[in-house]
């Protein structure tokens, strides 16, 4: 068995109060916890957009059980650094309690809050991004040619927000919904090689729409500072072991397209519009209804397209040695119903109490 692809994750988080507000501490916590002045690199920890959140990163793995150990210890990192400043860190891609939003200090910052208005205003939202390890631009943009009828899968695994501004949106990921407001946001047609990417990329930065080529969000993209693909449209995990499962489908999606491409199998045409409207019924819906089969391009329950993906994936998932993991984390996964379904259960639990939802995640967040 060759090595497996290395792969890491970043994971945004709320800050939140004792009462289950968000709190815009972070600039405040880095510099209690000495983060500061970190490089951004794996490893790190760092403020968002907001001041109502902090970012973590993996360093690259290539074991998932090391990747775990690394998912879980970033949490407890982030939490140390909010502790210093009577915060919790929560798992959650949205906030459950109405909110006002923080832009942080930065220049970058403050000139997309101008250019973008509201949709830079209420971005307090909070995504897991994959990054898997590429051998280089070529084999890059063959995978990404490749997976994006997946992605949407993976988006419906993820769907950890269905609260926004105190209520309840009817979708298991509204996120997803207020993150498309962004320009370059959603999924891209097929590139064939890495000049038709750049050229791609620089005729979006060419028309003054976006600040530069990092605001270019393509769900799936060449990572502008590391020899990966990123995989970015999941929202952040409820609970760690969710983060995981993400990362092994994900490292199983690009090792499958690359086989595909050294192979030269033929790469089939999906139109963007139909993967947008793929991820749209997954961010509706999730785990609790149809989703898109990218197998037939009809409706399926959501158990089903899971299990096409894993079939998909699944010689690249026993060569890594992933696969009884798999299994085991969606075992788990579908007992609970995923994040957004854990989410509504507290509410109902709790009479309706949405401070509640955000301590309960707090708990979860970190187990």
């Amino acid at each position: 068995m060759t090595q497996p692809r290395t792969m890491g994750v970043e994971e945004e988080f709320l800050l939140i109060g004792p009462d289950g507000s968000p709190v815009a501490k972070a600039q405040e916590a880095l510099e209690a916890s000495g983060h500061a002045d970190g490089d951004g690199g794996t490893g790190a920890l760092e403020p968002e957009f907001m001041e109502e959140q902090l970012e973590t990163a993996t360093r690259p793995r290539a074991s998932l059980e090391d990747l775990a150990a690394e998912i879980r210890a970033g949490r407890a990192r982030a939490q140390d650094a909010a502790d210093r400043v009577d915060a919790r860190v929560v798992a959650l891609a949205t906030s459950p309690v109405p909110f006002t939003g923080t832009t942080v200090s930065k220049l970058r910052y403050l000139q997309a809050r101008h250019t973008f208005g509201m949709t830079a205003r209420e971005q307090l939202t909070s995504g897991c991004h994959v990054h898997v390890a590429v051998a280089d631009e070529v084999e890059g943009v063959a995978v990404l040619d490749r997976i994006g009828p997946w992605l949407a899968t993976l988006l419906a695994v993820s769907t950890n927000s269905p609260y926004w501004q105190g209520e309840d949106s009817d979708y298991a990921s509204f996120r997803s919904q207020v993150w498309a407001r962004w320009p370059t946001a959603g999924p891209t047609r097929r590139f064939g090689t890495p000049e038709a990417y750049h050229a791609a990329v620089d005729a979006i930065v060419a028309t003054d729409t976006v600040l530069d080529r990092g605001m270019v969000h393509f769900d799936a993209r060449l990572s502008p500072r590391y020899p990966t693909v990123e995989l970015r449209v999941a929202d952040v995990c409820l609970h760690p072991d969710t983060a995981t499962l993400l990362a092994a489908l994900g490292r199983g999606l690009v090792e499958t397209a690359a086989r595909e491409a050294a192979d030269d199998a033929p790469v089939t045409e999906t139109y963007p519009e139909l993967l947008r409207t793929a991820a749209w019924r997954a961010g509706r819906s999730g785990l609790g209804g149809d989703l898109v089969s990218p197998i037939t391009w009809r409706p399926a329950p959501a158990h089903d397209v899971v299990g096409q993906l894993v079939s998909h994936v699944r010689e690249a998932l026993v060569d890594s040695g992933d696969l009884d993991t798999v299994t085991d984390l969606l075992g788990r996964l579908w007992s609970t119903g995923g994040g957004s379904a854990q989410q509504r259960a507290w509410f109902a639990e709790s009479s309706g109490d949405l401070h509640r939802v955000a301590e309960r995640a707090v708990e979860v967040t970190h187990s």
